[in-house]
């Protein structure tokens, strides 16, 4: 059995079930969840059965594909219903998504867009300067945990801001202003829970955090909905479906992931004690994603993405901009992986009357009647929408030809603005770059060659796979392209974070024809490009990026330490003397406080007046992580910003740019053919 094999359960009704163990029978949980894996188990309707032994059977009735009740589970055994088994199937199957807030009682939303700038667990603004300039905390060396780890915090929770001349021109008194919304006491309270829990996890680190410590965050999670806490209570589920990958040893596992959702999860809960007015609502987060109307759109097809996820997805994702430039997507995804991604990408998009496929509707048009567009760009396929089919547009033609006359650093800066890790998110914004490029030849790496690019103004960007699955075209296109250096192309890419440009290469222009390619669908061969005798080439060794060099990364790892082991393996670490003269000789003083204190914290027990150990300052040491993580972060992104505005190359020895000249040889794409792309139609 696996867990994908189990129907989800609603969080509140695994933590019942865990709260309801005797002590003795919690210390046998994680043991019984490890057994319960290991047995058989089959579905039958709406109920899935699992035999617990030969005589003995596990049941769990999800109306709907979840278990809403803690009566939805039962067991045969003579112990039942006070048995460990119940509780072990709750914490071996998935963790349901958060139900709907109750009718009438939506979390209030900001009245503009939320702010999507620097964190607020960040050390403050100058966190996100250029490389190599840093400042040191403003009330020097000792740092003090959570509070006044942010610059919009300083002022405190429930402060009232002076009245300025706009008050004083409407001719209201100073007692008429309307202070602005603060957290209510049960939605702090439920914040302090959430910290607890999540601090709790850093203490005890992966190998210790078993289905009790989960069980907490999962209460957790469920007390924050109620308190009209979406975005806390979302954080503090993906950081239990994380730590359950990583303990049943799941490859797609990364730490770094588990990171980003703990410092998700402390930092969100720590800003509503802190936060007011727009920023509280942008903390509070919503439960949905709302699908607003949009009226008639005039939309053209840009290219379709294959879309495989770590949980067994599969399906494909089209792009599409609309005449103001605005971009679009029209989604398929569902179990099924692979198989189902290549399979889904030939049916018909589930928008209006239209009858294109996925692969059509990336190269034609769509003209919408009626259109509901949720707040990250996505279309709805209400009843009452209405599309037919219409012309599409080159990438040459307008409108879609503005998307690439926006320079490459500004296009960078504001991708990197949509996917930063900590950033509030208000639904703008896009990962997506659209460049002109010409191919210089494949750069070997560690993880595999990538293709290395030049785009306008000399700046060198390295070109690698979305994904390296064998079904998909996305690694055969890349080595192709490799044999074409000096091949002048238009392409659609997705940022990827480093401190050094770089993109996921998703579609280009065809290399000889008309037409383009997606790169993960369509699959060129070497009679589509300019000379197909042609090896591959390798382009010279590259100089480091300007962030290569950084000594971020000493601090970056012993904050991925902390997870795995938790937070008396990092106290062993002793004298970190040299690392932090590193640091700070790589002009990162900030940077070298931050590990002094949060080694510091970590190996810091205090003993009472006879001598014994008190326990540990779990908080202090949340607070200094959080504070690390969230540092490490801004400055990594300040440096793959920088990296992006960087000129490697003297302008006198840059060769033309080849912005804004239209690929070699592409035309209109009226037909959608890609020549040589499997032979026959792509579209």
């Amino acid at each position: 059995m696996n867990a994908a094999q189990l129907p989800s359960v609603a969080p509140e009704v695994t933590a019942t079930l865990v709260e309801g163990l005797s002590p003795r029978l919690r210390k046998r949980l994680d043991g019984a969840v490890t057994k319960l894996a290991a047995r058989p188990a089959h579905r039958d309707g709406d109920t899935t059965t699992i035999e617990v032994d030969d005589e003995t059977e596990l049941r769990l009735h999800a109306p709907g594909g979840v278990v809403a009740r803690a009566e939805d589970i039962t067991c045969g055994c003579l112990l039942a219903p006070a048995c460990v088994h119940r509780a072990a199937a709750a914490c071996a199957a998935p963790a349901a998504d958060l139900a709907p807030e109750p009718a009438g009682q939506a979390t209030p939303e900001a009245p503009g867009p939320a702010s999507a700038t620097a964190p607020a667990a960040a050390p403050g603004p100058d966190a996100a300067r250029a490389p190599g300039l840093d400042v040191a905390p403003a009330s020097g060396p000792a740092l003090v945990p959570v509070t006044g780890l942010a610059a919009d915090a300083a002022s405190g929770p429930g402060t009232v801001p002076a009245p300025g001349p706009a008050d004083a021109a409407s001719g209201l008194a100073p007692d008429a202003v309307s202070p602005p919304e603060t957290a209510s006491p049960d939605q702090s309270a439920a914040a302090d829970v959430l910290w607890a829990a999540g601090a709790a996890v850093l203490e005890a680190g992966v190998d210790g955090a078993g289905a009790v410590t989960q069980s907490a965050l999962l209460r957790a999670a469920h007390t924050a909905r109620l308190r009209h806490l979406p975005r806390a209570a979302g954080a503090a589920l993906s950081v239990v479906t994380l730590l359950r990958a990583a303990r049943a040893g799941d490859p797609s596992y990364r730490t770094a992931d588990l990171v980003t959702a703990l410092a998700e999860l402390l930092g969100t809960a720590h800003r509503v004690g802190t936060a007011s007015g727009a920023e509280l609502a942008a903390v509070r987060g919503r439960v949905r994603r709302p699908y607003s109307p949009d009226g008639s759109l005039r939309l053209y097809g840009l290219f379709t993405e294959p879309v495989v996820t770590d949980s067994g997805h599969g399906g494909v994702r089209t792009w599409v901009a609309g005449a103001d430039g605005r971009l679009f997507t029209v989604g398929d995804v569902a179990p099924g992986g692979v198989g189902r991604a290549l399979g889904v990408a030939d049916r018909a998009v589930r928008l209006g009357d239209s009858a294109l496929t996925h692969r059509e509707l990336g190269r034609a048009g769509l003209a919408v009647s009626g259109a509901t567009v949720s707040p990250d760009g996505r279309l709805g396929a209400g009843k009452a929408v209405k599309a037919v089919t219409a012309r599409g547009a080159a990438w040459t033609e307008p409108p879609l030809a503005a998307l690439w006359e926006t320079p490459p650093t500004e296009q960078a800066a504001r991708a990197l603005r949509s996917t930063s890790r900590y950033a509030d998110p208000d639904g703008t914004g896009s990962d997506l770059l659209f460049l002109d490029v010409e191919l210089l030849g494949a750069v070997r790496e560690p993880a595999g060659a990538c293709l290395l690019a030049q785009c306008e103004g000399g700046v060198r960007v390295r070109l690698t796979v979305a994904d390296d699955d064998p079904a998909l075209a996305h690694r055969d296109n890349l080595t192709l392209l490799a044999a074409a250096p000096g091949t002048r192309l238009r392409i659609i890419g997705r940022l990827v974070p480093a401190t050094h440009p770089r993109l996921t290469l998703l579609a280009c222009s065809h290399p000889t024809g008309d037409g383009t390619v997606d790169l993960g669908l369509d699959r060129l061969r070497r009679a589509d490009l300019p000379d197909p005798s042609a090896p591959a080439h390798f382009a010279p060794p590259q100089p480091a990026g300007p962030g290569a060099s950084s000594p971020l990364y000493l601090l970056e790892r012993r904050v991925e330490q902390t997870v795995p082991a938790g937070r008396a393996a990092l106290g062993l670490l002793g004298d970190v003397t040299a690392e932090t003269r590193r640091i700070r000789r790589g002009g990162l003083p900030t940077a070298a406080a931050l590990l002094t204190a949060l080694c510091a914290s970590a190996g810091r027990r205090d003993r009472d007046l006879f001598g014994r150990l008190l326990p540990a300052d779990t908080d202090g040491f949340a607070g200094y992580w959080l504070a690390a993580a969230r540092y490490t972060a801004a400055v990594s992104e300040s440096l793959c910003a920088t990296a992006w505005n960087a000129q490697r190359e003297d302008p006198a020895t840059v060769p033309p740019t080849p912005s804004g000249t239209p690929p070699r040889r592409t035309g209109p794409r009226a037909s959608g053919r890609v020549p040589g792309a499997h032979g026959r139609d792509a579209g």
